[in-house]
């Protein structure tokens, strides 16, 4: 099941957060911001825009952020548990998202990929997003993500 997640969530969403992205701790250059989470940041984003969280029973296995930004609808921390992969947990996010988002009357989503994560990227397309650009995190030259974007009806 999907819900709508509240800043009263923010502890079990950071939990998700954390486990799920502790496989690229040590792997991305630079290091993953997810790492970086607090309670505290993941209730003042919820505050900003909102969260989906995905639930097995009652435990919260996968959840994801957004915020609405002009002409779109950003999606942020897509997280599943290790052990919850492969089961459709992360699709049903994402179609959540932009349900929300058709829901509110953006017109695309929008999401950034780090460009190490080609399988994250391909995962993203599968859905229908593309790629729109690219962009390089502070200090770095050279294209550290990209962007892409879906459309919705």
């Amino acid at each position: 099941m999907i819900r709508a997640g509240t800043e009263g969530d923010a502890p079990l969403i950071l939990a998700v957060i954390l486990r799920a992205f502790e496989e690229y701790r040590g792997t991305l250059d630079p290091p993953s911001g997810a790492h970086n989470e607090t309670r505290e940041s993941i209730s003042e984003k919820i505050g900003q825009g909102g969260a989906a969280v995905a639930l097995a029973g009652s435990e919260v296995v996968g959840c994801a952020l957004w915020k609405e930004e002009p002409g779109y609808l950003y999606l942020g921390r897509l997280a599943v548990l290790p052990e919850f992969r492969r089961a459709g947990i992360g699709g049903r996010l994402v179609e959540w998202i932009e349900e929300e988002a058709a829901r509110l009357g953006a017109p695309k989503v929008q999401l950034k990929v780090r460009s190490a994560l080609s399988a994250t990227q391909e995962y993203y397309e599968r859905r229908g997003y593309r790629v729109t650009g690219q962009g390089s995190h502070p200090g770095y030259t050279g294209p550290t993500y990209v962007v892409m974007e879906k459309a919705l009806r």
